[in-house]
């Protein structure tokens, strides 16, 4: 007895669930700086893989004013740590090329969340800003690994998972210098995002 086309489809749809869980549950976990995977909800410093490029991440003020901005400290000290909620919300580890949201444990007198988002472009530059608050997509990064360094990596800003038909317009997490200031922000086009690297902040804070 032939398959109609509803059981034909049906079959198919199960075969390409299937291989999309397959792909998932092989990718690789993202790891810190002692070869651990990051977890949802563990506090990490984010650092530049090189030392003499500036400090670990933090809330950064254009104007002294409201809202506040994802940046760089100038100098290896006194970053303030991050938390990370992967998109699935049945997976505890952060893995490359999944979607999460990332969210400085810190409260500022904004008084809004201080989750990473993608914000408004930069005139001079045309770079968009990483700033920080709520929005739907624009929430929602994912890492990838860098080639011969076992924990360099790269933020990327593209929420596939969130809306795999959608085009959107991703890039990657770099520097942009403002007034004396390090600014994250998404890249050109060229592809120039920041390596890397997660620290667990009790390792951190102890110096171990």
């Amino acid at each position: 007895m032939k398959a109609t086309n509803m059981e034909y489809l049906i079959l198919l749809s199960c075969v390409s669930l299937v291989m999309a869980m397959a792909a998932t549950a092989q990718r690789s976990a993202v790891l810190d700086t002692s070869g651990n995977p990051l977890r949802r909800g563990i506090e990490y410093y984010v650092k530049p893989a090189i030392t003499e490029a500036g400090g670990p991440f933090t809330l950064v003020s254009r104007n002294g004013s409201c809202p506040f901005y994802v940046g760089q400290r100038n100098v290896s000290v006194d970053g303030i740590p991050v938390t990370f909620a992967p998109f699935d919300e049945g997976d505890n580890v952060v893995r490359e090329l999944k979607n999460f949201k990332v969210t400085f444990s810190a409260a500022t007198i904004c008084v809004k969340s201080t989750a990473w988002k993608v914000g408004e472009t930069e005139p001079v530059s045309g770079r968009r800003l990483i700033a920080t608050g709520e929005g739907r997509y624009t929430n929602y990064f994912y890492i990838r690994k860098e080639q011969d360094c076992r924990s360099c990596y790269s933020i990327e800003w593209c929420p596939t998972e969130l809306c795999p038909i959608c085009r959107f317009e991703c890039g990657s997490v770099g520097n942009l210098f403002e007034n004396g200031q390090r600014l994250a922000a998404l890249d050109d086009g060229s592809g120039s995002g920041r390596s890397l690297v997660f620290e667990r902040a009790r390792d951190y804070e102890s110096g171990k």
